[in-house]
């Protein structure tokens, strides 16, 4: 008969080998003596012969506290430690304190005959066995004095797929994971940076009832000084969180609030409680002060042995057990308020840190056989950055939706976990129902695929997953008719508690349920979902409105290089696992309004404007100029740019010419072959040796100025090349076929 599960739990979560030693005890004392109730004392004895026996074969054990030798704790400390393990299996066991005896509890008693009790036994003596092997093997000081030796020499290195990385990722949560006190109720994570190397790297010990997230919460860390001069085992507290919602002077007077809470609620005597903690070159690291509850320091060259370390780190997850358990019981984490599941916050990526990130993404893409024109994945990163909604146009099969695809697999977003989405768009699509969903006839909504998305994308557990919708030739329909709610609730992005918010997409109306006003009511497009559209543009398809246009980045892929082979030198550059703690804010916009950006960035936000104001000075004759939605999207696009250093300046606004500006141009009058001659002759610039005669130019032939384009001859010193290549085929066009458009090309 197979146990219960009430009994086969009982070592799920451990407390050093007490628990298995004290059963094991109690089995050996009830066979020798054929009682269901045995001497509490013949037990302790058992229990404490286990590990004398164990030290004198020179195993390594739990020590009992203070001392080394288990033959020398007297016989009131016995009592102590015992009672630790009886009383978390007091739900099986029972202690006659009149007789003193133990035994277990009658009703499990009935369930444990022979069979059952050799099979209690077996677990018993597996874990135990677990549990020694893990103390025996398990070099913390090893570890910590090798990433101490080698981390300054690594920063070095390239930083994709580099042993330390695995090391903080992998193995060490994996060997911390095996240790007896460490159970399933905690989750593990290291990083040594995002992209790029840390300053301070970390590896943190998290109980999943209070937080999952070194962004707020409590949680034990491994914190290792900027130098490596010394690593410091802390109890800590999250420190992100707390100062994007209350500020950063309101957020250091919670954390050093709750610190003085924790410290009168535990005794943490073997930890430091002072504000000494240096971490970083420049100074003590003010955020690690505030947020450090108490600290253990280890200098590198003195790290105390293993039996040291792990002494040291159980006594912490000993005190940081009992507050959890004192707050979850009480109910009062974080000053008071509720307990809830915690989930997952995304945590901000350093500037430094993005064009390693791009260049693993390169790697990803290129690894799979797949060629991009120079900065187009800066381009197709800073077009998301910029705003959530990018178009991709081409001719058929030049990886426009394959480039979306492997973009978000690169960042852990796939069709398996459900935070990648294709959705093909069919020609008879001529409202928001097929895409958004509609009421049937029993007054119950249908959502439709998109919504199912956006659904999942906002539960609290997938707030920091970036999730990627592709709406595949998504012309094939008209774009207003069934795109237009879409559009419009995507104009309505506030700020609201730090995160991006939108109006509602379903109407109240279409929700009459109360298990649809759960699920689907104040849905709006959530700050973790990107929309991609790929376009085919042909005699099947249908043109953009400039409604569209204005909302959108459209990247051209037309010119293409079939003579691009596999390089196999890239098949080991990265490993995948390098992106794995990214999330949303890598993509997300840091500004909704020009205001949010002006102060910091004004001198290139007026450089860009006065150019897009000679530019709209063109435009106006052919009723294309643009509004401040674009000119704050442009500007935008420049910040994002000149931020992470991606290009030169007039290499990103050769690209926003391209994107923004030239696809609103189409047309067969006289004044389009003006627009398009003085936007040519500004994207040459002065130093291309090719003179743009307007007056001749509107007259005369103008082959001369495009031919050399279509003879691979495009001037190298062009002012904006890929502006310039387009307009010389636009130009062309109007002079063959009598019209043009940045859609015929």
């Amino acid at each position: 008969m197979p146990l219960p599960e009430s009994i086969t739990q009982i070592f799920k979560r451990k407390q050093k080998s007490y628990k298995m030693v004290l059963i094991l005890s109690l089995i050996e004392e009830l066979r020798a003596t054929n009682l269901e109730r045995v001497s509490f004392d013949h037990v302790k004895d058992r229990f404490l012969d286990y590990f004398i026996a164990e030290q004198q074969r020179g195993n390594r054990v739990d020590q009992p506290p203070g001392r080394e030798l288990w033959k020398d704790a007297p016989k009131s400390q016995l009592k102590d430690i015992i009672n630790s393990p009886v009383n978390a299996l007091s739900h099986i066991l029972f202690v006659n304190s009149e007789d003193n005896t133990i035994g277990f509890h009658s009703q499990i008693q009935r369930q444990l005959g022979e069979e059952e009790l050799l099979q209690l036994e077996r677990i018993a003596n597996d874990e135990l066995q677990s549990y020694n092997t893990a103390l025996q093997h398990f070099s913390l000081q090893g570890y910590l004095e090798k990433i101490m030796a080698e981390y300054t020499s690594a920063k070095k290195e390239t930083f994709a797929s580099h042993a330390l990385g695995t090391l903080f990722r992998q193995t060490l949560p994996s060997e911390l994971k095996a240790l007896p006190f460490i159970d399933d109720q905690h989750k593990i994570q290291g990083s040594v940076g995002q992209g790029n190397w840390a300053t301070v790297p970390w590896l943190a010990i998290l109980d999943k009832r209070i937080t999952e997230t070194t962004q707020r919460g409590e949680y034990v860390v491994y914190l290792f000084a900027e130098d490596m001069s010394a690593v410091y085992l802390t109890f800590n507290q999250g420190v992100t969180a707390p100062i994007q919602e209350k500020g950063r002077r309101e957020g250091y007077a919670y954390l050093r609030s709750r610190t003085q809470d924790i410290q009168g609620l535990l005794s943490l005597n073997h930890m430091n409680k002072d504000d000494n903690i240096h971490l970083v070159d420049s100074g003590l690291g003010q955020d690690y002060q505030v947020s450090t509850v108490a600290y253990i320091k280890y200098e590198r060259g003195a790290v105390p042995n293993d039996e040291q370390l792990i002494q040291d780190l159980e006594n912490v997850m000993e005190d940081y057990r009992l507050y959890v358990d004192t707050v979850t019981s009480t109910g009062n984490v974080a000053d008071n308020e509720e307990v809830e599941v915690v989930t997952q916050e995304a945590e901000p990526l350093q500037d430094e840190q993005l064009t390693g990130i791009l260049h693993q993404i390169q790697s990803h893409i290129r690894r799979k056989g797949f060629f991009f024109p120079e900065h187009l994945i800066e381009n197709f990163y800073l077009s998301l950055k910029t705003k959530p909604f990018v178009i991709l146009a081409g001719i058929s099969g030049t990886g426009k939706t394959r480039l979306v695809k492997l973009f978000a697999e690169a960042l852990g977003a796939t069709g398996n976990n459900g935070q990648f989405t294709l959705i093909p768009v069919r020609p008879d699509w001529s409202d928001p129902a097929d895409l958004l969903g509609y009421k049937d006839l029993s007054g119950r909504f249908k959502p439709g695929p998109l919504t199912e998305v956006l659904v999942e994308a906002r539960k609290p557990e997938n707030g920091h997953k970036p999730y990627f919708i592709c709406m595949d030739e998504m012309n094939l329909a008209r774009v207003e008719h069934y795109f237009s709610d879409l559009l419009s609730v995507l104009e309505t992005q506030d700020w609201q508690e730090g995160k991006i918010q939108t109006q509602d997409l379903i109407s109240s109306t279409m929700l009459d349920t109360p298990e649809d006003q759960v699920k689907f009511g104040s849905l709006g497009i959530p700050e973790n979902v990107f929309l991609i559209g790929t376009v085919n543009m042909d005699e099947t398809t249908h043109p953009f409105s400039k409604k569209v246009l204005d909302r959108a980045n459209t990247l051209e892929f037309n010119y293409i290089n079939l003579q691009q082979y596999p390089d196999m030198s890239e098949q080991e550059e990265t490993d995948p696992a390098d992106l794995a703690e990214l999330n949303h804010l890598f993509l997300r916009s840091d500004y909704l309004q020009l205001v949010d950006a002006y102060d910091a960035n004004k001198e290139l936000v007026v450089r860009t404007t006065e150019r897009l104001v000679m530019i709209n000075a063109l435009l106006e004759d052919v009723h294309a100029h643009v509004g401040f939605r674009v000119r704050d999207a442009i500007c935008f696009y420049m910040i994002y740019n000149e931020r992470y250093k991606l290009m030169s300046e007039e290499e990103a606004f050769d690209w926003q010419l391209l994107q923004k500006i030239l696809p609103r141009i189409q047309g067969s009058h006289s004044s389009v072959r003006r627009v398009l001659l003085n936007l040519m002759k500004g994207a040459l610039g002065t130093g291309s040796g090719v003179t743009v005669n307007i007056e001749d130019l509107m007259d005369n032939d103008a082959s001369p100025l495009y031919l050399r384009w279509a003879a691979g001859q495009t001037p190298p010193t062009a002012k904006h090349p890929q502006s310039a290549r387009k307009l010389a085929f636009m130009l062309r066009r109007l002079e063959e076929d009598g019209f043009t458009s940045y859609w015929l090309s």
